[in-house]
């Protein structure tokens, strides 16, 4: 069965995914855990409070937990997948399910030692067409959401954002002064490269993204290298030239 939908933008849309959800068992953007699982060992240590941003019917949380991973609160702003992956997981008793809007968090600040997101963000920004101009309403919203993961995370907490975004067009999002982070860059993958973003709390900004700041609304560069984009089938591992990012 087919889970492609009419537009791009539907990814943005709750009413595709709660539709999406009651039928579909799992689906993984950017490769499954074993694809990164080095990264996320690197970054995260067992005991760490993490926080799973939009977390959908993907593996991740389960791999994880499996892996040693014990403190996992998963949000989602649908209600079918939340009641989903609540029944599968139900063995993971210290893992929490829980409906909530990432552009509305309800957690006081400093509760998670970890944020992590995979593709989350991405599926905000499908409805842009040029990655080097994102419109006003789009950028006001990365700004509102990465205000609030900047404030839920403790001192020295970290943002994993594992995503299809290039670092020249998703540095510029996350390099802002006041979210008081600092920006490290992996990559993963075979053939075609996913990007594995960590900002860490309490770290300065670089002065070299720290000048990405200014080029944020007034970059005069044309999109002249390829646009990662997602796109889904039935192989979890390919993933292009389908949503503009």
């Amino acid at each position: 069965m087919s889970f492609l939908p009419d537009k791009n933008t539907d990814y943005a849309s709750m009413a595709y995914w709660n539709e999406r959800y009651g039928t579909e068992e799992s689906f993984e953007w950017c490769k499954s855990y074993a694809g990164f699982k080095d990264l996320i060992r690197k970054e995260v240590q067992p005991t760490d409070r993490i926080l799973m941003l939009g977390c959908g019917n993907s593996s991740l949380s389960e791999d994880m937990y499996r892996d040693g991973f014990h403190k996992i609160t998963n949000v989602d702003y649908s209600t079918v997948v939340v009641e989903n992956m609540k029944n599968r997981s139900a063995e993971a008793r210290s893992m929490q399910w829980l409906v909530m809007d990432i552009k509305d968090l309800k957690f006081e600040s400093g509760s998670f030692d970890v944020v992590l997101e995979k593709a989350t963000l991405d599926a905000l920004l499908v409805g842009e067409r040029d990655p080097w101009r994102l419109s006003e309403n789009s950028r006001i919203l990365m700004d509102e959401i990465l205000i609030q993961v900047s404030n839920v995370l403790s001192s020295n907490g970290r943002f994993i954002s594992i995503t299809f975004a290039q670092p020249h067009f998703r540095k510029r999002l996350y390099a802002r002064q006041h979210y008081g982070w600092n920006i490290g860059t992996e990559t993963f993958g075979d053939g075609f490269h996913f990007f594995f973003y960590v900002m860490t709390k309490g770290e300065r900004l670089s002065e070299q993204d720290a000048q990405l700041q200014s080029t944020w609304s007034n970059h005069n560069l044309e999109s002249q290298s390829t646009v990662a984009r997602l796109q889904e089938d039935n192989n979890d591992d390919s993933y292009l030239n389908s949503i503009e990012m």
